[in-house]
């Protein structure tokens, strides 16, 4: 039980850490904001405040898509869980860390 439990403790501290940030800095947050560094510099790279929403769905639905797939595929493979959990680790610290300075880049 409390092994399932184990990567949703650190799914709900980077929800919650978000969370916290965007409602802090929301009302210093200008209207557009740089959210897409793969296209050209300049007004192709803006996009309006509330699309900074899609960053924690992204890692949200990356985490569930990743626990589906050990748990359906690779219920007895040990190695697997444990490459899952820490890649889970990456992709939360990495999104949450992109969320963060993008929200204090432009606040």
């Amino acid at each position: 039980m409390f092994q399932r439990l184990k990567a949703l403790y650190p799914l709900f501290i980077a929800n919650i850490l978000m969370a916290g940030v965007l409602v802090w800095k929301f009302s210093t947050l200008p209207p557009q904001i740089p959210l897409f560094y793969s296209l050209p510099l300049g007004e192709d790279q803006l996009g309006d405040t509330w699309i900074i929403i899609i960053v924690p769905l992204m890692m949200n639905i990356i985490f569930i898509l990743n626990q589906f797939i050990v748990k359906r595929y690779f219920q007895d493979n040990e190695l697997i869980k444990n490459l899952s959990y820490y890649l889970n680790l990456f992709v939360m610290v990495s999104f949450t860390l992109i969320f963060i300075k993008i929200v204090f880049l432009v606040a």
